[in-house]
């Protein structure tokens, strides 16, 4: 998961509703979309792009290194197995309302390939002034050294308009989704924007449920030059104790996976956790090099 102009992107679906209004937005935005994948309908175009049959035809005609898929639940299990059976390595799932066990066996599938999957249920990835895979809008974007990872849409939008309106920018912002099981989660992201060249400072905004916030918190300190560089965010601090929350991924399981437990996590490593989103912005300034 880089920040790669060269990534030539396979649209998972293309034909369908989702699938040809998000594709010419990514493609508006700059991303190299080389075609479609939509089975029973190879051979044809669509937004002046060719369509094949399965991803396998697709990589060996366009090279596509990059799969993003707007296929409807009951298909995302077949998908994600069709582009890591064509060698592709990067693979972004924005279906919301994917099965457990079918996501289950994605990740088992995604992790034996050593390819990276962004998703389900995520609003992607876009990199300012470069690309984007998914649906985020572009136009509360601009450029800077600024990564953002989150599990909500959102408030992935929210705090890319703070950001931005504070006078810095984005390098890369990755939505991992809400649900239960997913692919890349936030210490992939870390790790990934530890090493871009284009990221100084990162936000991470989490929420109630599961612990990889808490497992990010643990890898903060081994990180080098983005150590000191992390602000936090944790939505759900004002959910009521044992009511059943939206998001798949939204459980708490004794003592992991509540706001508290997350925001004391990151605290203890000095990553700064604000109450409320307009806080981020004048926590973040100061940490990113002048």
């Amino acid at each position: 998961m880089s920040r790669n102009e060269g990534t030539r992107v396979i649209v998972k679906g293309m034909t369908g509703r989702e699938g040809a209004f998000h594709p010419q937005a990514m493609m508006d935005y700059g991303t190299n979309v080389v075609g479609g994948v939509t089975p029973g309908k190879g051979g044809t175009t669509h937004l002046d792009h060719p369509v094949f049959p399965h991803c396998l035809a697709a990589v060996e005609e366009t090279g596509a290194t990059a799969s993003v898929a707007f296929v409807p639940p009951r298909f995302v299990l077949g998908a994600v197995e069709d582009a890591v059976e064509s060698g592709i390595k990067l693979l972004v799932v924005i279906t919301e309302g994917v099965p457990l066990l079918d996501e289950i066996l994605m990740g088992q599938m995604v992790k034996e390939a050593g390819a990276t999957m962004i998703g389900p249920n995520c609003p992607g990835i876009l990199s300012s002034g470069i690309g984007k895979m998914g649906i985020m809008p572009s136009g509360m974007f601009r450029q800077g050294n600024v990564g953002l990872v989150s599990r909500s849409g959102t408030l992935t939008y929210e705090v890319v308009d703070l950001i931005c309106r504070a006078g810095m920018g984005i390098s890369t912002a990755v939505g991992i989704g809400g649900d239960r099981v997913i692919g890349a989660r936030f210490k992939d992201v870390l790790l990934a924007f530890e090493a871009d060249e284009e990221t100084d400072g990162v936000v991470m905004v989490g929420e109630i449920g599961g612990d990889d916030e808490e497992r990010a918190a643990a890898l903060i300190p081994t990180l080098g030059k983005l150590k000191d560089r992390v602000v936090g965010f944790i939505g759900g601090r004002t959910a009521p104790e044992g009511k059943a929350m939206g998001h798949a991924g939204a459980i708490v399981e004794g003592n992991k996976g509540t706001p508290l437990a997350k925001v004391a996590a990151l605290e203890a490593v000095g990553v700064p956790v604000p109450e409320r989103l307009s806080e981020i912005p004048a926590l973040l300034q100061p940490r990113l090099p002048r």
